[in-house]
């Protein structure tokens, strides 16, 4: 990359040396958009960025990468104005900026206060309550999750709708939305145009490796999620109050789902420990490695939690639980798992755009 140039205008100079070749046209869904035209904006950049999921094929593909004087790596320009995307748009934006670079000591800093938070809490044990409603409270975390789950959703939703006005995203029907739902469901993009999986962790080979941990990683922490519901209903709607057998339905999406997480987040720290971090943002690779490192211990102190039930750990394994669940929480905004919401946002504009002249997807 051109040491000169911003990135986005560095992003510019590559994508418009890809748009004349076309030879990865049908690599991805960024090929196929960026043949609509043949000058671009900043927002036609950001939009192309969060539509690339970098897999990495075209760059191996590609016959303008160094030591040729283009000098191409698209999968690194992209990510560098992807992750800019995010700190650009997010409230507030210093703090956007700041974890991107301090991250790590971020994440640990705030795990650290908030357990010591939380096992404090556990001294005011509740009059009444079972299993680890023995220790807190159920109103008492409540009345501290509610806020910290809705308020960063909250400035994701601005973020989205500023990224929106950047891209020029239009009217969105239902079809655009059943659209990229089906694509994210399926992590149609990591795949590959010849559907044979993506060139990740080993440029000469193509791999479904990184699709499936993906899937594990989204798909476990969905039925995490669904068991949290699940739970809240079966607490408000019936009465019917935790702790729930292993045969419930909370229990029943909950443990596969913590396990899938599990796998999923060994799976893809594995990836990115042997994938080459020069062809991603490489400024955040730490950032990147804590926030996968951090779902996986959300998902394997949850299972700890179910393990030590009944026993003198409960308290401490609780404390430690619920900070890394608040802090995945608090981070949302800013972390990488904003890339989710953004992703399905530029796959929804994608969808209602019109098809590429050349015929592509």
């Amino acid at each position: 990359m051109s040491l000169d140039l911003s990135s986005v205008d560095e992003a510019r100079r590559q994508i418009e040396i890809c748009n004349a070749c076309r030879y990865c046209e049908g690599f991805c869904s960024v090929f196929p958009a960026m043949t609509r035209q043949k000058a671009f904006a900043d927002g036609d950049l950001t939009q192309l960025a969060n539509l690339c999921h970098n897999c990495r094929g075209c760059y191996y593909a590609c016959q303008y990468t160094a030591p040729h004087e283009f000098a191409l790596n698209i999968p690194a320009v992209l990510a560098e104005v992807r992750v800019e995307s995010w700190e650009r748009l997010a409230r507030p934006r210093a703090v956007a900026q700041l974890f991107q670079t301090h991250g790590v000591a971020m994440a640990g800093l705030l795990v650290i206060v908030l357990a010591w938070f939380f096992w404090a809490l556990t001294a005011l044990r509740p009059e009444t309550g079972a299993g680890f409603y023995a220790h807190l409270g159920h109103n008492t975390l409540v009345a501290i999750f509610v806020p910290a789950f809705v308020a960063p959703l909250a400035l994701i939703a601005l973020s989205l709708r500023d990224y929106w006005r950047e891209v020029g995203g239009g009217r969105v029907r239902l079809s655009h939305i059943v659209t990229a739902f089906g694509s994210a469901a399926r992590m149609k993009n990591l795949s590959g145009g010849h559907g044979e999986g993506c060139n990740f962790e080993k440029g000469d080979r193509f791999s479904d490796r990184r699709r499936v941990f993906h899937q594990l990683m989204m798909y476990g922490f969905l039925l995490c999620f669904a068991s949290t519901a699940s739970g809240t209903v079966m607490h408000y709607a019936f009465g019917w109050e935790a702790p729930y057998p292993l045969v419930s339905l909370p229990k029943l999406l909950g443990l596969p789902g913590g396990v899938m997480m599990v796998i999923g987040a060994a799976g893809l720290g594995w990836l990115k420990i042997k994938a080459d971090p020069t062809l991603g943002a490489a400024r955040v690779w730490g950032g990147e490695m804590a926030f996968v490192l951090l779902l996986g211990i959300v998902a394997l102190t949850g299972l700890g939690l179910y393990a030590v039930t009944g026993s003198v750990l409960v308290g401490s394994m609780l404390a430690i639980h619920l900070a890394t669940v608040m802090v995945l929480f608090l981070l949302m905004p800013f972390s990488k798992m904003v890339h989710g919401f953004f992703r399905l946002a530029a796959l929804i504009a994608e969808a209602g755009k019109p098809a590429p002249a050349g015929g592509g997807e």
